[in-house]
């Protein structure tokens, strides 16, 4: 299927244009054709490994996320289907709710066996719920049936306490919609909402569950659902309640993107990519943004582009488990081979009339493109720090963890660095863990940092709190400002002369370059080390700095001055800053002139 041709004139960033959204919806969906059963009940897609579900789950979830993309390409053009996408899938919902349950080649199985179809239930009823006119209401009263006995398990408990309750919140909204169990979904809408309610943080964040894990699931799950269900449903007390936290999330999440469109690879589940770019469609599709039309097509064809043109997609046109191409480290065990395919979410703009600003207005830049920028999300305890000469992206974490995170156990790359870029690390593995402040034993090896709580944020910092190992406190903190930070922390209760590691950003070859220079603490005379790193989502052969040193009394300060740019000509490494340590407060008078102070024991 040819490419629409680029108007650099509407789109000057991209090229791209609904037309090439369209394209590549189509693209996809037939992609997935060849790997559809006989009756095209599962779409058993190949892969490297089987999700935990095992493959009738990962086929179900084949089906079930293909469809939702079916659902936004079909609904999106009022119902044209040239490709005859929902004929396939209305067929496959007879097939599969036939005889559910059974071993054969085409039946899904039950919720009360596996717990995966729970999260699928969610894409198949919001598929039905946006083609209703085109597909439920065609479908023979039989299937229907079938259908909506095979959905209603989904509205009782919550099997995970975390965004799972959104799943139920999503099924219900269908069959409450469909004259289905009506009271039953009323009571499953309800307490889903108040369940979630609990994890609201304010400004726009919610933590995903009785933890501290931020991640994109505050965009693709926590907002999404609440937000277009109640657009869905046309109830203006839910918009009112969920719009205004969604502009408040796309206020800081917009500043997550790359001038590249990348999105900060950071948290779990990242091999669904450009469905980090739902929330901003969400946001044109309700009036709940803070972003122009423009700006917000620039992000998301930005984001989709980004994928699409660095091997997201193999030669069979299939999305695979990775970030640009397969990358294993980076995949969750829940997650199979159909897996990728909740990207569809992604495509959500495609329900926006092609006559709308966000088709038809030219794209804006981006935050990362307009100005450097230095921006704290208090309640995630997130400092983002982007700079406009390069577009690059770093976000640097005091206060996501992984929800099973616990001091002294093993870490989650995805979580438990002090920092993320959009186009470095992180490292896995037995690889030197990149952004990370350790203390070694006698063999050199390095602790974890386990669960890290906030400590604070401010004009250009923020910082966090963790305990390497019992009886040992860490007050750690960045000072950031234009491609420049301060990296301090404040070894609390360690022995004398315990060794310290503090490691930067991962680079590969052909990235953006890393500087790492000591300023208090660490022996001045000694150059940072290079470690080799292996592969990252980046690519291979990359590589980390590290600064060494030993605690000196019951409170050790160590300070460094970190660079991350992919500009040409960088300073070097000690012109970012004059630093002066004054006991336990730090002043940093940066490049231009502009100062910053901290003092770090207000913060314990």
């Amino acid at each position: 299927m040819p490419a629409p041709p680029e108007d650099r004139g509407l789109s000057p960033y991209t090229g791209w244009t609904r037309a090439h959204w369209e394209a590549a919806a189509d693209r996809l969906l037939l992609g997935v054709r060849p790997f559809a059963s006989p009756r095209r009940g599962l779409i058993g897609l190949p892969g490297p490994r089987p999700s935990w579900s095992g493959p009738r789950s990962d086929a179900l979830e084949g089906w079930a996320r293909t469809f939702l993309l079916a659902a936004l390409r079909v609904a999106g053009a009022r119902g044209a289907d040239p490709h005859g996408h929902l004929d396939r899938y209305a067929e496959g919902l007879a097939a599969g709710t036939e005889a559910p349950g059974r071993d054969d080649a085409e039946s899904w199985p039950l919720m009360a066996d596996t717990r995966q179809a729970v999260v699928e239930s969610a894409s198949i009823a919001l598929g039905l719920r946006l083609t209703r006119p085109w597909l439920w209401d065609r479908l023979d009263g039989r299937v229907r049936a079938r259908v909506a006995d095979w959905l209603l398990p989904a509205l009782g408990p919550s099997p995970v306490d975390n965004n799972w309750w959104l799943f139920g919140l999503t099924v219900a909204g269908f069959l409450r919609d469909a004259g289905i169990g009506t009271d039953r979904a009323a009571a499953t809408i309800d307490r889903s909402l108040d369940r979630v309610e609990d994890w609201y943080l304010g400004d726009g964040w919610y933590s995903d569950g009785d933890n501290r894990a931020f991640d994109h699931y505050n965009a693709w799950a926590l907002h999404f659902y609440p937000v277009l269900h109640a657009h869905l449903s046309g109830d203006r007390a839910l918009l009112d309640r969920y719009g205004p936290r969604l502009r408040a999330h796309l206020d800081d999440h917009v500043h997550l993107f790359d001038a590249n469109g990348a999105p900060v690879p950071y948290g779990r589940s990242l091999t669904y990519r450009f469905a980090a770019a739902a929330a901003p469609w969400l946001g044109a599709l309700t009036g709940h943004t803070p972003l122009t039309p423009g700006a917000t097509r620039r992000l998301a064809s930005g984001a989709l582009r980004h994928f699409l043109d660095r091997g997201a997609t193999d030669a069979r046109g299939l999305l695979t488990l990775g970030w640009h191409g397969p990358y294993p480290p980076l995949v969750q065990e829940y997650s199979g081979p159909g897996s990728p395919y909740w990207a569809s979410k992604g495509f959500l703009g495609l329900l926006l009339p092609a006559d709308h600003p966000v088709w038809t207005d030219p794209e804006e830049p981006l935050p990362a493109e307009r100005a450097d920028t230095v921006r704290a999300f208090a309640p995630a305890g997130l400092l983002v720090q982007t700079t406009a000469a390069d577009g690059l992206v770093r976000l640097h974490n005091h206060g996501s963890n992984h929800v099973g995170s616990r001091a002294g156990g093993e870490d989650d790359p995805g979580y438990a660095r002090q920092a993320y870029s959009t186009r470095t690390g992180p490292t896995t593995g037995s690889a030197p863990a990149d952004n990370h402040f350790a203390l070694l034993d006698a063999e050199g090896r390095a602790t974890t940092r386990g669960p890290a709580a906030p400590a604070g944020t401010g004009p250009g910092w923020a910082a966090s709190l963790h305990v390497p190992r019992p009886g040992v406190r860490v007050l750690s903190a960045t000072l950031a400002h234009g491609s420049a930070e301060l990296r301090a922390h404040l070894v609390l209760g360690a022995p004398e002369g315990t060794p310290v590691r503090q490691t930067g950003w991962a680079t590969t070859p052909g990235g953006p370059r890393a500087t790492l220079h000591p300023v208090h603490g660490y022996p001045p005379e000694d150059p940072a080390a290079v470690l080799p790193a292996g592969e990252t989502l980046q690519g291979p052969d990359a590589r980390v700095l590290a600064l060494h040193g030993t605690t000196r009394g019951p409170a050790a300060l160590f300070a460094a001055l970190v660079s991350l740019t992919a500009a040409p000509d960088p300073a070097p490494a000690p012109g970012h800053a004059r630093v002066r340590v004054d006991g336990r407060t730090l002043h940093v008078t940066w490049r231009d002139g502009t100062t910053t102070r901290l003092d770090l024991d207000a913060l314990l």
